[in-house]
């Protein structure tokens, strides 16, 4: 399985590391087992031909001698490891995965005489280290986009053909995060956030709210974004692209266009298309909450596939919910809508029939339609929903644990702790610092066998959020091993 570490600027610095003895003397026998140049010396078995010092600056020397902007981080360094059962590859074995794995990840494409300068050192049995620089030898930066995903696709050809254990499924949930490009822009024009953020939750509101591809189009010119439509033979819409006003390319003779599926895994034509619902009759908040209370214990007791489509109409409910909120919790229920993005996208297929699933969309519907009832009905309203929320995350949270998708129940259980501050907030009218990572344990309610327990009746004050330490920051990255 590939694992990517820490990129830097310090070639040497990580040359000797792995070639040393490890931080508690876990390194034995570290050698080359392949490299840019067939014939290069090992530093660790021919000292009288290479030195680590040497080979750093062999592989630096594409990077000093770039004309143009230097990467500020050129140092490329992947991971690659066997599972503990396989058996010992040997090192003609690994070269050969050393060898695709560069050459899936653009490093070093095969053939490719120009590419990227690299090595693989081995200093245990069970895997080894890549590590290469960011410069091509004829002076162009390499594409290395989606080298992690690339590189799991080469490696799932290997466990086929040499009988070794498969790894997990590459998790495609996780937001597709800005470039770095992309931030530098924003920061220039002064913006909060990127063109693609923005455009995320723009497309993500319409898409929780749309009956069909007219109304979802429509929602997205509505909301000011410029609008590409792809149509195929037949002239049917095949596909989309949305690019924010005033983000422009190339001297700003071009909008930037982004498709729907490179904004996140789950915002293409088809998955939207999945979503949407007959418009239905305006209902008043009242029945919002009941149908959301009535769908959390379903959900706490859906089986995957079901649970996956569940959680899904969950996430867009969120999404029209913070778009409805009143002022006072509006940036709260904003928030955990965003923290609860990715627990809303669950890995593997989905069935999109459950009842679960129906009443989540049916009471975003009914929030759409009345928005003024929220404000309305005043506090207890509000409470009511948002209680009524915090019950429905709390069984989604359930059902990602019993699922073991760790990054989803990290998510939503981040979500419901925004929620209750916002619950907190209905009632206090203080406003509270928002928080912005998710807590390292998390009190949740439902089973995932039982569902979700009742809440007490709402006295005008809320329950109290989870017991345990305040959230704080997650690990720090540490060295590949």
């Amino acid at each position: 399985m590939p694992k990517k570490g820490e990129q830097g600027a310090d070639t040497a610095g990580l040359l000797a590391y792995l070639f040393g003895p490890g931080d508690r003397d876990e390194h034995t026998d570290p050698h080359i087992v392949a490299a840019w140049d067939p014939a290069l010396p090992c530093p660790a078995r021919t000292p009288d031909r290479m030195t680590l010092s040497g080979l750093a600056l062999l592989l630096d020397a594409p990077v000093d001698a770039l004309r143009g902007p230097k990467p500020a981080e050129h140092v490329w360094h992947v991971s690659v490891r066997n599972a503990p059962t396989d058996r010992t590859l040997t090192d003609k074995e690994w070269a050969t995965v050393a060898a695709e794995m560069v050459h899936a990840a653009g490093i070093a494409p095969h053939g490719d005489e120009q590419a990227c300068r690299w090595g693989a050192v081995r200093h245990a049995p069970d895997h080894i280290h890549i590590v290469a620089t960011l410069a091509r030898r004829d002076g162009r930066h390499p594409r290395i986009r989606g080298d992690i995903p690339n590189m799991h696709t080469a490696a799932r050809g290997f466990e086929t053909a040499w009988g070794l254990s498969p790894m997990s499924p590459l998790d495609e949930t996780a937001r597709s995060a800005p470039a770095t490009g992309e931030k530098e822009k924003a920061a220039r024009r002064g913006l909060e956030e990127t063109a693609r953020a923005s455009l995320q939750r723009s497309v993500r509101q319409a898409a929780a709210l749309a009956t069909d591809d007219t109304d979802f189009l429509n929602r997205l010119r509505d909301a000011g974004l410029r609008v590409r439509e792809h149509h195929d033979e037949n002239g049917a819409v095949g596909g989309y692209a949305v690019a924010l006003p005033g983000d422009r390319a190339d001297h700003g003779s071009r909008p930037v266009w982004f498709s729907g599926r490179t904004l996140a895994y789950d915002l293409s034509l088809p998955r939207i298309r999945e979503r949407y619902e007959p418009a239905l009759t305006p209902a008043d908040i009242t029945r919002a909450h009941h149908r959301i209370r009535e769908a959390a214990a379903l959900l706490a007791r859906a089986g995957r596939t079901q649970g996956a489509g569940d959680v899904a109409a969950l996430g867009d409910l969120l999404t029209v919910a913070a778009a409805v909120s009143p002022a006072t919790v509006r940036a709260h229920v904003r928030a955990a809508a965003a923290a609860f993005e990715q627990a809303s996208r669950a890995p593997g297929a989905r069935t999109l029939d459950g009842t679960a699933r129906t009443r989540f969309k049916a009471a975003a519907r009914a929030l759409e339609h009345a928005p003024r009832t929220a404000r309305g009905g005043g506090a207890p309203a509000v409470l009511n929903l948002l209680l009524a929320l915090v019950e429905a995350i709390e069984a989604a949270t359930a059902w990602h644990r019993a699922q073991h998708h760790r990054a989803q129940t990290t998510a939503a259980a981040q979500a419901a702790v925004l929620l209750r501050e916002a619950a907190t907030l209905t009632t206090t009218g203080h406003t509270t610092t928002l928080r912005t990572t998710a807590p390292r344990t998390v009190r949740v309610t439902p089973a995932a066998e039982r569902g979700p327990a009742p809440l007490p009746p709402v006295t005008g004050v809320p329950p109290r959020p989870p017991a345990g330490p305040h959230p704080g920051p997650g690990p720090g990255l540490g060295r590949s091993r």
